[in-house]
């Protein structure tokens, strides 16, 4: 997948270099294979926050930046402190409607987020809980390392392999027209895939190679427009995994018109 990755040239360089990669996937790494440097004097960051190198994913309609948001001590923290503080949905927002019948989430889910917004996806609506503060650490992070604001987040966590999410894009009218989504990962690392949608079925009108990616402990995934047009992502089971992962994709969320 060589070919779909390149590196955000450094200040002062015009040049943009392919970014070598095992395997020609995106792996699970944690430094981008740079040399560490002295320690961040920001509060609560390490070196990854400030010195960890943005890689850029790219294919036909993807756009997609890459980078280590969170170092593994830091990461570790703010994972166990989602274990310990975030509430999941439970009862009927455990479900939602595929071709009309109604089936279980294979994975906890839970959104929060500013009071007046709700969230509508699978025939199910949902109303945000409030913020809390290591959500709003992450938040102000990403904010930090991008220049973009959120006021709402989805939260899934898988408790290992068997928990999954199949082909979707998140293309809600709720979301703020044109804006990126921010993902980031903690815990166990999965295979995460991208398709084209015109790649996809028996009836797939051409073939656009897939992209699968790894995405590691600490990390952020910005997907920006117009990948949600026309690339659907996944996350598929992997029962060799034992171990659970907690994804958060915040989001720019309109407040729509009740009817």
């Amino acid at each position: 997948m060589d070919k779909f990755l390149v590196k955000r040239p450094s200040p002062g360089k015009n040049k943009q270099e392919p970014l070598e990669m095992k395997g020609g996937e995106l792996d699970c790494m944690r430094d981008g294979g740079e040399k560490k440097r002295p320690r961040s004097e920001m509060p609560g960051a390490d070196e990854f926050l400030v010195h960890s190198p943005w890689k850029q994913i790219r294919a036909e309609g993807l756009n997609c930046d890459y980078k280590i948001l969170f170092g593994k001590t830091e990461a570790d923290k703010i994972f166990q402190e989602l274990e310990k503080e975030v509430e999941y949905f439970e009862g009927d927002l455990t479900k939602v409607q595929v071709f009309g019948k109604w089936h279980n989430i294979p994975r906890k889910q839970v959104t929060y987020g500013d009071p007046e917004l709700t969230y509508t996806y699978s025939g199910v609506t949902f109303s945000p809980k409030l913020w809390i503060p290591v959500l709003n650490r992450i938040r102000e992070r990403i904010t930090l390392a991008t220049g973009h604001t959120f006021n709402f987040v989805l939260i899934n966590r898988y408790k290992d392999g068997c928990d999954h999410i199949g082909e979707h894009r998140d293309d809600e009218r709720e979301l703020v027209p044109q804006s990126p989504i921010a993902s980031v990962s903690f815990g166990a690392c999965r295979d995460f895939f991208f398709r084209h949608g015109a790649s996809r079925g028996k009836n797939a009108s051409c073939h656009i190679e897939p992209v699968k990616l790894q995405l590691a402990h600490g990390s952020l995934l910005m997907m920006n427009y117009p990948t949600n047009v026309y690339w659907y992502h996944s996350l598929p089971t992997r029962k060799k995994v034992l171990a659970p992962r907690i994804n958060l994709t915040f989001r720019k969320v309109m407040a729509l018109a009740k009817k």
